[in-house]
């Protein structure tokens, strides 16, 4: 498979790239990326043939949907899918007044959560107008999980439920979106969220990886079933599938814990033995898996960027898949590339 590789996305009428173009970075998220390389970020994937864009108010408090639009304003509007988020609202203020950790010299944007119907109304409102297009294609519900709401997550997600959904539903049954979901860091969150409302889509971050697969006891084959799409991101779990197991290697955005480490070493000795990058190994894995038609990769170069879309058409022999299984690094029945 190769990164322009068209799929279809779940049971909605819309065709994705295997890889999409993930902007959390061109917001300035720990340190400052500036305009030429965002820019030559953009038109790289796009030469590239990548056609599947996602972004959210809250990257660099709307500076990435900002250098979305900007990128993608004079493209044909029917050639790429562009996707976007809700859950939070955006309001001008002075620099000097906001905390942008952990973004760096993000737009003069302080935000509120707000899961409300008339929030989510205004939300998307307020994302086509800062990335000066005319419309969206699909639709996240975002950070309702436990990760980023804590203690106060069971009241969110049922807000969530009750304003978020019922605006994105008006909008798609008014043929205004494509496809609607929730975007979040854990599968159980997603899960819970298919069993209570018609849900088309799911971005899950980090939850399905070479190291993760307990989203195939319930959530994935639930998916298959309801032919509900899963947008994958943070395929190398923050870090440590694209470093490898070498001291500070991150998972799960701190120091990887020494079974982890282990772990990773484990598949890196297999990586050797079958000539395979560990990065390329993670990327195709994801994609592997029915379910998943795309994988979403964010980059703070074009050299990082041009890495990933290489990796992601490395060369592998099934064979390795096979050792993967055979050693128990790797569950018998996790999809793997044909």
């Amino acid at each position: 498979m190769t990164p322009d590789t068209k799929r279809k996305f779940g049971r909605v009428d819309l065709d994705v790239t295997a890889f999409a173009f993930g902007t959390a970075p061109v917001g300035n998220i720990f340190a400052e990326i500036d305009e030429e390389t965002s820019a030559a970020m953009f038109e790289t994937s796009w030469q590239a043939g990548i056609r599947f864009y996602d972004t959210a108010p809250m990257y660099g408090h709307g500076l990435s949907e900002i250098r979305t639009g900007q990128a993608l304003r004079w493209k044909n509007r029917d050639d790429f899918v562009l996707s976007s988020k809700v859950g939070r609202v955006l309001h001008p203020a002075k620099r000097e007044s906001i905390d942008f950790a952990p973004w760096v010299n993000a737009a003069p944007f302080t935000m509120e959560f707000d899961y409300s119907y008339d929030g989510t109304m205004r939300s998307v409102q307020d994302s086509l107008q800062r990335m000066a297009l005319e419309r969206m294609d699909i639709v996240f519900i975002h950070d309702i999980d436990v990760f980023t709401r804590g203690k106060d997550q069971p009241e969110v997600f049922r807000q969530a439920m009750d304003g978020c959904y019922r605006a994105l539903d008006d909008l798609r049954s008014q043929g205004v979106v494509k496809a609607i979901g929730v975007g979040v860091n854990e599968w159980e969150v997603c899960h819970e969220a298919l069993k209570q409302r018609d849900f088309d889509c799911f971005l899950l971050a980090g939850r399905y990886t070479l190291l993760e697969q307990d989203s195939l006891n319930e959530f994935l084959p639930l998916c298959e079933k309801r032919g509900a799409a899963v947008l994958v991101g943070g395929g190398f779990n923050s870090g440590i599938l694209a470093t490898g197991a070498k001291p500070g290697a991150k998972y799960n955005y701190a120091p990887a814990p020494a079974p982890i480490m282990d772990k990773v070493a484990k598949i890196e000795a297999v990586c050797a033995e079958y000539n395979v990058p560990l990065p390329a190994a993670a990327l195709q894995f994801v994609v592997a898996h029915p379910a998943v038609p795309s994988f979403c990769a964010g980059t703070r170069t074009v050299a990082q960027l041009k890495q990933n879309l290489a990796w992601f058409s490395h060369p592998i022999p099934s064979a390795f898949w096979a050792a993967l299984k055979s050693r128990g690094l790797l569950r018998e029945d996790a999809p793997v590339p044909a």
